[in-house]
């Protein structure tokens, strides 16, 4: 989400902005926001309603439980946020019948020049603004949340990390999990011995090569135990 000068731009749409940045203002996400790698703007959606009591949603057409996110209001809120900023490279509505959030998806998002996420309520957001707005679903996973604010925290902690200099160490990204197809090796630091747990001596060998074959066996390892799915695809394209 590389935007003017090189910072990532993200445009929030939600009831509930005090949720932002919460915890991407803290640590990495934190620094790197402060020191200008990306920049987020928070618009509640309340702002765009056009009665005195600003709402958003009202009752299901064909009856059942919950609220719907009018498209209106939505709809009014997506022109502000474009009429502001312009109109993002990706308009994201966060749910869990979106394409599941993978580091696939978080690299594609991280390299475009802007996006804006929407965060749903209620039963959801009327299906006519998802339609005409073209808005891509995003999902974290098979489960569902109260809201959309959760999973928005997430897609930018997982975009924000991949910008450069964000984490201070650039190659420390190659070999974590899903990089290379694989889950990460396991970790260890001192003490050397730890409730009677020693760190496998091929760590303390002072052997770099041994150490990135047993790093990889590892990674192989544990991936085939742990996600065989994983295991599956990288051994496909092995």
């Amino acid at each position: 989400m590389a935007g003017a000068g090189g910072a990532m731009k993200a445009i929030v749409l939600t009831i509930f902005p005090d949720m932002f940045p919460g915890p991407l203002g803290a640590s990495l996400a934190g620094k790197a926001l402060k020191d200008g790698l990306w920049d987020l703007d928070v618009l509640d959606i309340r702002s765009f309603a056009s009665d005195k009591h600003a709402s958003v949603d009202d009752t299901p057409y064909g009856g059942g439980a919950g609220m719907v996110m009018r498209p209106d209001v939505v709809d009014a809120a997506i022109r502000g946020a474009e009429a502001k900023h312009g109109k993002p490279a990706r308009k994201i509505y966060l749910s869990p019948r979106g394409r599941v959030l993978d580091q696939a998806l978080a690299k594609e998002l991280a390299m475009a020049p802007s996006v804006m996420l929407l965060c749903g309520r209620y039963e959801g957001v009327d299906q006519r603004v998802i339609d005409a707005q073209g808005l891509e679903e995003v999902s974290l996973g098979d489960f569902v949340l109260a809201g959309g604010e959760v999973a928005a925290l997430a897609l930018l902690e997982a975009c924000v990390r991949l910008l450069p200099g964000a984490l201070g160490n650039d190659a420390s990204m190659e070999e974590e999990s899903f990089e290379n197809g694989l889950l990460e090796y396991p970790h260890y630091t001192r003490p050397a011995v730890w409730s009677g747990m020693a760190v496998p001596d091929v760590l303390v060998s002072g052997h770099h090569a041994k150490v990135k074959a047993w790093r990889q066996e590892q990674a192989e390892e544990i991936t085939r135990q742990k996600r065989p799915d994983l295991w599956k695809r990288y051994k496909s394209k092995t």
